[in-house]
């Protein structure tokens, strides 16, 4: 295992993947309407209601000085109203339209919150329940390590986004002949697409830090020939291509500002982020403040890599404050590629989790911290909001894992990432809704008025409210 980065704690043991790819390596950073009311009727003392229905029949309809004056400023208040902007549309800014780079970098991801769908285990729902399952859990990304057909066929018309992977076994093969890149995609995709929404193709994973310089070499020429494939196949404007890296590639990563890539890996990196940069696609990282603190648990704070409230730390370069370790790892990205000339490539984070179980030696590695973590992460993903470095840049990221996975090697921590148990019941309870019936009483449903004022805006709905009030006077 290489040696950490100067003034950087050490890495944790190497860690058997959960799914085939090399040990994961982290660098740690240092802690510290109002509704309006239409006022009753005048009651006269003594006369009843119906004696005042049947008057305001007889009597001829007198109109007040002021009545045209009236109409007319509700009709301007309506007015007023539509030609605000409703909840249901936003018009993006054009700061937003400038960091859209491809056509499919866009739609390749939906939202800002993904799940990783590891399967080395012999226990799990069969892949048409976990469809289900992501659909009651309202996750739209989904990321797979292979290409597995049972899984492509249970998600045809699911309108889920699906990324899948070829391993690190076959680049070598696709890097030399590109036929074999050609063969894997009739095989794998052209049956599926785009019945299977399949948006995206990961090269490999983390291959460049990890030691094998031949599947490094390779990286490059598969990635090239897999995109000619696509080319020809005309999907390349479809199906988003890219590879994810381990912190293994940074050299330093402590400050955010001093993080820059190691010079024995630029002879790789270089041609993938010029090939990336002209695609669009985004940097991917595997970013884990989990393995972070498990490999120095004395000098993290716990609360800085969990976003709890906690000091932070400030960048002693740029004066950024960062109260959680997350968005320290991300900015430490964005940094790396802007030191190698690729200032305007976005960040995703490939993989990110904490463990609800693990050995004695494993330390934050329980059920409590896997909750705090999993559920401050999806809250700060929701936010929809950048880093300090990047305020612009939206932050997204895939979740590890789906499920537990009984068959994974290593330590304990490794088979008990999963936000579900194998059954589809909640293992991490984050709020998210899983296959077993809830012993919560059932949340009543809005009516199908409500549905659509929410679908529509209250603006708009406000409309034949205004109409039917100026008609009735």
């Amino acid at each position: 295992m290489p040696l950490p980065p100067r003034n950087v704690p050490r890495t944790p043991p190497s860690l058997s993947s959960s799914n085939p790819r090399p040990p994961r390596f982290h660098h740690a950073f240092v802690l510290p309407l109002r509704s309006r009311l239409l006022p009753p009727p005048l009651l006269v003392p003594g006369s009843s209601s119906r004696h005042l229905e049947t008057a305001a029949l007889m009597a001829p309809r007198r109109w007040k000085s002021g009545d045209g004056r009236r109409r007319l400023l509700l009709l301007l208040l309506c007015c007023c109203l539509l030609a605000s902007p409703c909840h249901a549309q936003l018009t993006p800014t054009n700061a937003t339209l400038s960091h859209r780079s491809s056509s499919h970098s866009s739609t390749s991801f939906v939202g800002t919150y993904g799940i990783n769908y590891g399967r080395i285990a012999d226990n799990l729902p069969a892949p048409t329940d976990v469809v289900r399952l992501l659909k009651l859990a309202k996750i739209r990304n989904v990321k797979i390590y292979d290409a597995d057909h049972n899984v492509l066929d249970a998600f045809r018309g699911s309108n889920l986004n699906l990324v899948i992977a070829i391993p690190n076994e076959f680049l070598k093969d696709m890097a030399a002949n590109p036929s074999k890149a050609m063969d894997w995609l009739n095989e794998n995709v052209q049956p599926y697409h785009p019945s299977s929404r399949i948006v995206g193709i990961t090269v490999g994973n983390e291959v460049l830090g990890g030691g094998d310089a031949g599947l490094a070499e390779a990286l490059v020429g598969a990635v090239s020939n897999v995109h000619d494939a696509l080319r020809m196949l005309r999907l390349d404007r479809d199906i988003e291509l890219s590879t994810p890296h381990s912190e293994a590639v940074f050299a330093n990563s402590y400050p955010p500002s001093a993080c820059v890539f190691k010079d024995d890996l630029m002879v790789y990196l270089r041609p993938l982020l010029d090939f990336f940069s002209k695609t669009g696609a985004p940097f991917y990282v595997n970013a884990y403040p989990f393995l972070a603190y498990m490999s120095d648990p004395s000098h993290i704070d716990i609360n800085y890599a969990l976003f709890k409230p906690n000091s932070g730390i400030v960048d002693p370069k740029t004066n950024l404050h960062y109260d959680n370790m997350f968005e320290a790892q991300l900015d430490a990205a964005y940094f790396a590629l802007e030191a190698a000339g690729y200032p305007g490539m976005e960040v995703r984070v490939a993989e990110t989790g904490w463990a609800s179980a693990g050995d004695a030696t494993e330390a934050g590695a329980n059920m409590a911290n896997a909750v705090t973590y999993n559920r401050n992460l999806r809250k700060r993903l929701f936010l929809r909001k950048g880093t300090p470095y990047r305020p612009d840049r939206v932050a997204k990221a895939y979740i590890f894992a789906l499920f537990n996975e009984d068959l994974k090697p290593g330590p304990t921590t490794e088979r008990h990432y999963g936000l579900f148990k194998p059954d589809g019941s909640v293992s991490i309870n984050i709020g998210l809704k899983g296959l077993l019936p809830s012993s919560a009483p059932p949340r009543l449903q809005p009516s199908s008025f409500f549905k659509r004022v929410r679908a529509w805006g209250w603006s708009a709905a406000l409309l034949p409210c205004t109409l039917i009030f100026l008609a009735l006077n």
